[in-house]
């Protein structure tokens, strides 16, 4: 199969835009495989392991583009690179503002700002981010392969100067309304959130805005904040910041568990803060005990945004879900068309606080697990590309990513998986969940619905059923449009959840009684 590179010099793009250029092109008719990337050596590396490095790009340096891709024919590869150009064309929204090269052109352009959102190439991110910090800016660090020695520094020099560092490998923040990285479009209000992951702010903020209530600010931590080697540094300014906030009045703090010593650090200021708190750290099944502060101990995302709700209306809240009688009804209806041989779940998650509730929920129900990122107590899978048993992998992690874009911007390696898990005869049901937002697919459903109308299909030739359970989340204000999405799944036949937990429980629900 032919393949082709080309450079484009000292043209610069963000890691999100490239994401978005190779998903574009990864769709055209006749592409097997493309990277867009930065000339750094660790993603030179990565062209070659994927046998795409020729003496066309193999001279790129940092600054430079690179796009390679493999295709049917040569025909497909020069009509893709000829238009090129046209793809890396500045969107209308980011056309109009000023372009600037440097940060202190951007701080002479803007002197007021005091924000700096930072993706670039891991290998020069911790510099740029000391820069930022260095001349006053609170830091949205975007880009990961951040070592967690210079993490801890940067963090350690933003505290000594009254910053925030959100990150490294922070995926979403909302800001005074103003979203980054990947975000969803949800109203201001007076719930706070504090977040070590990305999917998992967004499904609070989601939720939170689909019961009618809204987000002052939603702070992203990176997923290391919390361990023993950072100590939370992020996540003790982050909760100071919305403590002093007159506009927030709870509090909602969504992690993994912290480690030992982090947590002895963390409750004595979360016991001292005088605004209510519910803290949800997935995985951690003991709650907290001992903090006046702490109106609960949420065990998964939907259940802390239900909390914070409530303690803000003193109500139950009005968030989206199915009734027992429906949900009793769902389970006979799927499960009467099942063969016997049917009795796994097989999670295939773009969000990876998804993939991790899920398998806490596993674990809880007593079912033994598999994981590419398995969590305590959930066995680690000897190969990410081959499922066995119950099998809940998240197809955003590393081993998926080199050199890819991310699952919520390409859904080429989910489409492949779904088809691949529908040949299995074992195979009961088929867990999946979309995420709608800023920077994420224009249409996330329709990236995937024909291949799980194809699975479905392939099931049901050979006499079973496959169920496919499925979440969306998102807002009415997402420019995906909510409402056409989950449309499209229930006309693919979809069973159809207002949360990833509920998704799970339902499956649970589901392959109870089929596993011997």
């Amino acid at each position: 199969m032919p393949s082709a590179g080309i450079m484009k010099r000292n043209r610069y793009f963000d890691s999100i835009f490239l994401m978005r250029i190779a998903a574009q092109i990864s769709n055209q008719p006749g592409i097997d495989e493309v990277a867009v990337l930065m000339g750094t050596e660790k993603n030179k590396q990565i062209l070659a392991d994927m046998g795409l490095l020729d003496q066309t790009i193999s001279s790129a340096g940092p600054n430079d583009l690179m796009v390679a891709l493999r295709g049917e024919h040569d025909g497909t590869i020069e009509a893709v690179l000829s238009g090129l150009e046209d793809l890396l064309v500045l969107t209308p929204l980011n056309a109009g503002a000023p372009t600037t090269r440097t940060l202190e052109a951007a701080l002479e352009i803007k002197p007021d700002i005091n924000l700096a959102v930072i993706s670039v190439p891991g290998e020069h991110a911790a510099a740029e981010a000391r820069r930022a910090l260095e001349r006053g800016l609170n830091v949205f660090l975007f880009s990961g392969n951040v070592s967690p020695e210079e993490e801890l520094t940067l963090k350690e020099l933003a505290r000594d100067r009254g910053l925030i560092v959100m990150g490294p490998d922070c995926g979403t923040a909302i800001v005074a309304g103003v979203g980054l990285g990947f975000a969803n479009v949800v109203r201001r209000g007076p719930i706070g959130v504090i977040g070590a992951s990305g999917t998992g702010l967004q499904e609070f903020t989601s939720l939170v805005h689909q019961s009618g209530q809204g987000i002052s600010h939603a702070l992203g931590t990176g997923g290391r904040d919390l361990s023993d080697a950072i100590g939370g540094i992020s996540a003790l300014t982050a909760l100071a910041a919305l403590e002093a906030d007159p506009e927030t009045r709870v509090i909602a703090l969504v992690s993994k568990p912290p480690g030992a010593k982090t947590l002895q650090r963390l409750m004595p200021e979360l016991d001292r803060c005088r605004k209510p708190i519910i803290t949800c750290f997935i995985g951690h099944d003991d709650p907290l005990t001992g903090i006046e502060s702490q109106l609960a101990a949420a065990l998964t995302v939907d259940e802390a945004a239900s909390l914070a709700v409530q303690a803000v209306t003193g109500a139950p809240p009005n968030l989206p879900g199915v009734d027992a009688r429906t949900r009793h009804e769902l389970i006979a209806s799927e499960k009467a068309g099942m063969s016997a041989t049917q009795k796994y779940i097989r999670g295939i998650f773009a969000g990876g606080t998804f993939n991790y509730q899920a398998q806490h929920l596993l674990r809880q129900a007593g079912l033994v697990a598999h994981s590419n990122a398995p969590i305590e107590g959930i066995l680690k899978l000897s190969d990410p590309d081959l499922s066995t048993e119950h099998t809940l992998v998240d197809m955003g992690s590393e081993s998926f990513t080199d050199g890819r874009p991310h699952p919520m911007i390409d859904p080429t390696l989910r489409k492949e998986r779904i088809l691949r898990e529908a040949e299995d005869p074992e195979v009961a049901v088929l867990l999946l969940d979309f995420v709608l937002g800023y920077n994420a697919s224009e249409d996330p459903v329709g990236d995937l619905v024909e291949e799980i109308r194809e699975a479905k299909a392939m099931v049901g030739g050979r006499g079973g059923r496959l169920t496919v359970v499925a979440s969306v989340c998102g807002t009415d204000g997402d420019p995906q449009d909510l409402g056409y999405q989950c449309k499209t799944l229930a006309e693919a036949g979809v069973v159809l959840m207002p949360s990833s937990a509920q998704a799970v429980a339902f499956s649970l629900a589901l392959t109870s009684s089929r596993e011997e």
